[in-house]
């Protein structure tokens, strides 16, 4: 499984708490961790400020050389589906093929509003939008993008959503679906439902759909500054390092590929807590 961790708290409060993401996502790097995420909300809310993350994640790239940039999630109704197929062909270029584009359909009605964008049949738009940037990027449209990226056919595509509509949209256009939260029984049973979904969808058992997944944690020893409701933390209320590890095992065992890691720690206190991390959690993965 790849481990990958964002590069600032979970729900940052204020503007000056993302003044050190660029220096966090070295220190992953030297760490060891696959990739960074970043969110995608538009306006500050209840989930506090949130950067651009295509803006956030081309700095990263010029501030790092091997570490995987992540979208976690791109709210992609909001797009103009070329701006943002040209935007991430840009960004998988100039960083080597380092992005992963995960995309979703948002939530805040407040978003949509600012951006002057219907929130109702957000769905079908990013189905006609994920089409769309799929064909820019294999230069199948009657256009040609001003730049091509690096990864062939595009970078990876991970659809997020736990709905039926989400999951036949992660069958039709993604390489990965993209969850949050889950234990490893919550994603088995949403592997079935892949299962039989790209069955009807007749998707090609030769690409078969990776499953990812966020995940928040609060390293043992270290204190929540804000506490997410509904999702239950990795390891339970009173983790242990053994107990964290075995729960990601059973991920894995589920089927999960990549686990990308949430810690809503005090901004002083995260670059200890991802040496914890990589020290109790990452290192045991590495070494099988």
């Amino acid at each position: 499984m790849r481990l990958g961790v964002a590069p600032h708290r979970l729900w940052p409060a204020h503007e000056d708490e993302l003044d050190g993401v660029l220096e966090t996502t070295r220190t992953a790097e030297e760490l060891g961790f696959d990739h960074i995420i970043a969110s995608s909300h538009l306006l500050a809310g209840a989930t506090g400020v949130t950067p651009d993350p295509l803006v956030l994640l081309s700095a990263a790239a010029g501030a790092t050389s091997r570490i995987g940039l992540v979208t976690s999630v791109l709210i992609l109704p909001l797009y103009n589906p070329a701006v943002v197929a040209h935007q991430a062909a840009t960004l998988d270029r100039l960083s080597g093929g380092r992005l992963t584009l995960g995309v979703g359909t948002g939530w805040d009605t407040a978003e949509f509003d600012a951006a002057g964008v219907p929130f109702t049949g957000r769905g079908r738009r990013a189905d006609e939008q994920l089409d769309t940037v799929r064909k820019l990027w294999r230069g199948e449209a009657e256009v040609r993008l001003g730049v091509r990226p690096r990864t062939p056919g595009g970078p990876p595509v991970w659809v997020g959503g736990h709905s039926d509509a989400a999951l036949r949209r992660a069958v039709r256009y993604g390489d990965a679906w993209h969850g949050f939260g889950l234990d490893a029984a919550g994603l088995a049973e949403v592997r079935g439902r892949l299962a039989g979904l790209g069955e009807e969808a007749g998707r090609d058992p030769a690409t078969p759909l990776e499953l990812t997944a966020g995940q928040v944690l609060v390293p043992p020893g270290f204190e929540a500054v804000v506490q997410p409701s509904g999702w239950r933390p990795l390891g339970g209320a009173a983790p242990t390092a053994e107990r964290v590890r075995e729960e990601l095992g059973e991920l894995a065992d589920a089927g999960l590929t990549a686990c990308s890691l949430w810690l809503p720690v005090a901004t002083e206190a995260l670059s200890d807590a991802l040496a914890w991390v990589a020290e109790e959690v990452l290192s045991h993965f590495s070494q099988e």
